[in-house]
């Protein structure tokens, strides 16, 4: 028992089979060309809490073993820069859609989320948490604790939301006939963040950049934003 003791703290363990499980998750992705369903995130976590659960392991013990991939999560969001380069007199053709559009997606972001809570009766304190659930993490949980809110329960809704958006995107444009992948991709990612930006990346490289894009630009319009409302 104290030698799988042992074995459970190892930080190796934890993050081996963190790339295990979604790598089997990913395959399944490819396998149905992927569905909206079989998105690898959606698959993951629940298999990586269900190892947890079974062996008895706090979170905190994962968290602190994964710490590492989590450490390049920076690099990797840096990494965005380089297609964004690539693609850089397509974005400044598109610079006062793209302000347009950002605008009115950080709003209707914030709004909708306070609106839909504040429906059913949220706290002003689970309103503030719920309001930067379209940032990325790190700024969102940010936010989430400057203005009143819960930093944890906003991780909750921004994963949340990255799933979801990522899940509904495809099919969602397709519905609405926009084709247009600059147009698809900001849209990702102003709405879905960094789980947004990695479907879009899938899609095409002119869809992922818009995305990488979007996704910067509305973690500084939502902290811009929030702030300025929080001010009065």
């Amino acid at each position: 028992m104290s030698a799988l003791a042992s074995l459970l703290d190892m930080p190796l363990l934890w993050i081996t089979a963190t790339l295990l499980v979604f790598e089997g998750a990913d395959r399944i992705s490819r396998r149905s060309n992927r569905h909206p369903l079989a998105h690898p995130v959606l698959m993951s976590v629940p298999v990586l809490a269900a190892i947890l659960y079974a062996t008895g392991t706090p979170y905190r013990t994962y968290a602190q073993g994964t710490a590492t991939l989590s450490f390049l999560l920076g690099p990797a969001t840096v990494a965005l820069a380089v297609p964004l380069w690539r693609n850089w007199p397509l974005v400044r053709r598109s610079g006062k859609a793209v302000l347009a559009a950002l605008l009115a997606g950080s709003i209707t972001a914030i709004g909708s989320a306070v609106a839909i809570g504040w429906a059913f009766g949220a706290s002003p304190r689970v309103l503030a948490t719920l309001a930067p659930h379209s940032a990325t993490t790190p700024v969102g949980m940010a936010i989430a604790d400057s203005i009143g809110g819960i930093p944890a329960l906003a991780a909750v809704a921004i994963l949340t939301t990255g799933i979801f958006g990522a899940m509904v995107a495809t099919p969602l444009l397709d519905g609405l006939k926009i084709t247009d992948p600059r147009a698809r991709g900001f849209a990702v990612g102003v709405t879905a963040h960094g789980l947004g930006t990695a479907r879009a990346f899938q899609v095409s490289e002119t869809a992922g950049t818009f995305a990488g894009m979007a996704m910067a630009l509305n973690a500084a319009m939502t902290a811009l934003l929030l702030s300025l409302v929080a001010l009065f």
